[in-house]
């Protein structure tokens, strides 16, 4: 069965590559969303991937998400920590999200430690750097073909 797969990253992973490198890698958003969908031709899903800053616009594409993935590997940056309009959007959107995040939020400043939208989300994925995008998208595909 073939599957269609939200690749959706939050504020400043843009700069991925040349921002904080020591904690986020060298690779770039590009370099990140090219790797999962090649991961993905070989299980035969599709990926859309959308990136922004903007909360609302965030929130905008999860609701444009309904009928049209299968679910989602969200890494939505700082706004993990605070924001309720997007884990009411992620219940909303009544898909099987899986929150992800380069750095081991637990081992970094007290603030990273909460997340407010793991809680609607399927499963958390963090620490692995680019690797926690694929084995969310792996983990995301098992799901749906359960």
């Amino acid at each position: 069965m073939s599957h269609t797969v939200l690749i959706l990253n939050g504020p400043n992973l843009n700069l991925l590559g040349t921002r904080e490198t020591e904690v986020y890698g060298t690779q770039t958003l590009d370099d990140i969303v090219a790797s999962i969908r090649a991961h993905a031709e070989t299980v035969d899903v599709t990926i859309e991937d959308y990136q922004s800053n903007i909360e609302g616009e965030l929130i905008n594409r999860l609701h444009a998400g309904r009928g049209t993935v299968d679910g989602v590997v969200f890494n939505p940056g700082a706004f993990t920590h605070y924001s309720y309009a997007l884990r009411d959007a992620i219940s909303a959107s009544e898909l099987p999200v899986i929150e992800t995040h380069l750095s081991n939020v637990h081992a970094r400043e007290e603030f990273r430690h909460r997340t407010v939208l793991a809680g609607v989300c399927l499963g958390v994925v963090a620490g692995f750097g680019a690797t926690s995008y694929r084995l969310a998208f792996d983990a995301l595909i098992d799901h749906l073909n359960t």
